[in-house]
C-alpha cells in the first residue's frame, strides 16, 4: 500500500472525518520522481470540538507515527470542526513552494 493510501486510511479510522483530503505535494520539492515524502492533509471531524490545534495536530501526529518515523519527511496539517470548515466558504489554504535544502543528486552523491 502506498503512504498516501495508509495516510488515508489511517486518519479515516482515528477521526472518522466529516471530510479529508490527503495531497501528495512531494513533486513540489527536490525529490525523485514519484517520491512520497511531503504531504498535505485537512481533516474536519467532530472530535476537534473544544480542541485547540496543537492538541488536534499532535492527534493527527500520532495517527501518523509510523509514517513519521518511515519515509514520511514531511506534514501540513490542516484540523477543523465542522463550523470552522463550513466558515471557510471553500477557501483552501495553497502551500508555498520550495525555497531551498539540498539537492537531491548532493543528497546521495
Amino acid at each position: 500500500m502506498i503512504i498516501q493510501q495508509k495516510i488515508q486510511q489511517k486518519l479515516t479510522v482515528a477521526f472518522s472525518p466529516i471530510f479529508l483530503d490527503v495531497v501528495n505535494e512531494s513533486h513540489m520539492h527536490n525529490v525523485p520522481v514519484g517520491s512520497e515524502s511531503h504531504f498535505k492533509v485537512t481533516v474536519v471531524a467532530i472530535t476537534f470540538e473544544g480542541k485547540h490545534i496543537l492538541a488536534r495536530h499532535r492527534a493527527v501526529n500520532r495517527a501518523l507515527k509510523d509514517e513519521l518515523q518511515h519515509g514520511l519527511y514531511a506534514l501540513i496539517i490542516h484540523t477543523y470542526t465542522e463550523r470552522e470548515w463550513n466558515d471557510l466558504s471553500d477557501q483552501f489554504s495553497v502551500s508555498p513552494p520550495c525555497h531551498g535544502g539540498a539537492t537531491f543528486e548532493n543528497d546521495i552523491g
